[in-house]
This record gives structure tokens, C-alpha cells and sequence, in this order.
């Protein structure tokens, strides 16, 4: 005898296959929630004033370290300045007339409140940034031209060569006959302090840059514009950022001693006055106050790199212990 077979009707068949897909689809469906998006939730979830002092807190961890020892640094200059000065140590270095710590603070408490003092600080600032913007931008231009191009290198990177030795304080002479005031001819100054460094950074970029990317971008169909501004000079921005920091530390070397030669005003000139009225205290706060307006600006440069070369922060991190 045969064996019977039954045949299900169609709707039974379909509600069969059906149970059997979503069976499959529960099975592959199995509901994992990636780390990133429960931080993500529990992110949004928190307080405002919670997502703050958690970011407060990466920063101390991050920068921690180094603030505690920059902190400890200062705090063993600080120290050494006071026993030097108040033992009045005399080994060849001599202390005997250098005024301690105590009273350089009273008198910088003083001299803070004084709107003639401020105004030199201004004036000192002014001309540092008139002086390092055109700096920069002349050194950057030049140098991308001149690192680029070969006619333009062979054109004017010689007679550069010749005025780069000359320290921007020769100029002075040079540059009182040059310009109609003496305030120009200090930025005049502070600029060529600033100009060569930055110059020779963005050359040196521009000639250590990968050439491949430059051929990669000419595949592309980039033109010569697109090519200098997205290729080149994103390129050689390492370089340009090196530049503009050396740069600035010239700048102010070369801005305070042209105060202090022929300038009236700046925070050369008072420093300069204040060793002609032997007036050691102010001379260190004059001292004091060059070094924290170099130091911000240098900090300054720093950010505007962290900025605008974010790539360069995690390598700097991975490379330092």
C-alpha cells in the first residue's frame, strides 16, 4: 500500500513559513548595544555641571604632570633668586645689589597701578604684533615661492642669504635714516627680527614635503592655486609653526634692544631708565615682564597650531613618554 501524503492548504504554508522567518530574524537580530552608544546615552543623560568636571578632570590628568613640575621649576628659580639674595652669595656671580623677590613684588604691586607703565607695556605689545603679522605674512609668501618655484629661489633667496647674518640690532642706524619716525622704524626692526626665521622654516618645509603628494594631487585634476594652497602649504605648516615660534623670540629680542637704543616708550626703554636711575627693582620687573609677554605669546603660537594642525597633537602624544 502507498503512503498517503497530505498537502496543507496554502494559508497554513505561509503561516508556517512565516513563523519560520521571524524565527530566523529573532536569532540574527540579537539586540548588542556598542559600548560608544551607551557612553553616548549616559553622556546625554548627565548633568551639564557632571560632563564639565569629567572633562575638567581629563585635563588635570593630561596636563597634570607637566603643571606640577612646571610649578616646581619656577618654585626652585624662586628660591635660588631669594637665598642668593638675601646671603648676598658673592662667588664671582655677584648678589650684593640685586634686590630679592619680597621687594620686587611690593614694588611691581606699585608700579601695576601706575598708567605710565602699563602705556610701555601697550605700546611694546603693539608693536610686537604689528611687527610679527607682517613678518609672518611676507616670511610665509616668500618662503612657499621661493621653496617652489626654482626661478624665483634663484632670484631672490641670494641676495637674502646676504642680509640674513646682519643682527636686526645693526639696523638701527640704517633704519632711523630709512623711516620718517623713530615708532616705524622700531617695527621696522622687530619685523626683520621676525622675518628670517619664518622664511627659512617655510623653505625648508616646503622642500622636505612628500612629493608624492603633489603628484597625487595633480591626478586629481588640481590646478596650481589649489596645489600651493591645500597641498603645499598645509605641507610645510610643521615647518611654518616652528618658524613663527623661533620667530617670535627674535622678535622680541631685537623690539627690546631697539627700545632701549631709540626708543621713549616700550618696556625696553623702561627697563633701560630704570638702570640709568639705578633703580635695580624696576630693572628686574622690567625682566620679569619681558618673560611672561614672550611666554604668552609663544603660548599663543602653540594653540593657534594645536588648532590648526590637530593631526600633529595625537602624534606629539604618542611620541613623548
Amino acid at each position: 500500500m502507498g503512503t498517503a501524503i497530505r498537502i496543507q492548504p496554502a494559508d497554513d504554508v505561509r503561516s508556517f513559513a512565516s513563523e519560520q522567518d521571524e524565527g530566523a530574524t529573532a536569532q540574527r537580530e540579537v539586540p548588542v548595544v556598542p559600548a560608544v552608544r551607551r557612553a553616548e546615552r549616559s553622556e546625554a543623560a548627565a548633568p551639564v555641571g557632571k560632563l564639565r568636571s569629567s572633562a575638567l578632570w581629563r585635563l588635570m590628568r593630561s596636563e597634570g604632570p607637566a603643571m606640577l613640575l612646571a610649578l616646581v621649576s619656577i618654585g626652585l628659580l624662586i628660591g635660588f633668586w631669594y637665598l642668593a639674595t638675601a646671603y648676598r652669595w658673592d662667588f664671582y656671580i655677584r648678589f650684593t645689589h640685586i634686590p630679592g623677590p619680597v621687594e620686587v613684588y611690593q614694588d611691581a604691586l606699585a608700579l601695576f597701578g601706575d598708567p605710565k607703565f602699563m602705556t610701555n607695556i601697550m605700546i611694546s605689545l603693539r608693536r610686537i604684533m604689528i611687527g610679527f603679522v607682517v613678518a609672518t605674512l611676507l616670511g610665509v609668501a616668500f618662503g612657499l615661492l621661493i621653496g617652489r618655484y626654482r626661478a624665483v629661489r634663484g632670484l631672490l633667496f641670494p641676495a637674502m642669504e646676504i642680509l640674513r647674518p646682519i643682527p636686526a640690532i645693526a639696523w638701527v642706524p640704517m633704519s632711523i635714516m630709512l623711516w620718517p619716525t623713530t615708532e616705524t622704524s622700531i617695527v621696522f626692526i622687530t619685523f626683520l627680527g621676525a622675518f628670517f626665521p619664518i622664511l627659512l622654516n617655510t623653505m625648508h618645509g616646503v622642500a622636505t614635503m612628500d612629493s608624492v603628494l603633489v603628484r597625487a594631487a595633480r591626478c586629481l585634476g588640481a590646478n596650481e592655486f589649489a596645489l600651493m594652497t591645500q597641498v603645499v602649504l598645509r605641507g610645510a605648516m610643521p615647518h611654518i609653526f616652528t618658524g613663527l615660534s623661533v620667530g617670535m623670540g627674535v622678535a622680541w629680542v631685537s623690539l627690546i634692544a631697539a627700545e632701549m637704543i631709540s626708543g621713549q616708550y616700550g618696556v625696553g626703554y623702561f627697563t633701560w631708565e630704570a638702570y640709568s636711575l639705578i633703580e635695580y627693582s624696576h630693572i628686574v620687573i622690567g625682566m620679569l615682564v619681558i618673560g611672561v609677554l614672550g611666554l604668552l605669546c609663544s603660548g599663543a603660537i602653540r594653540l593657534l597650531a594645536r588648532l590648526a594642525m590637530p593631526w600633529q597633537v595625537s602624534v606629539g602624544k604618542e611620541n613623548t613618554r
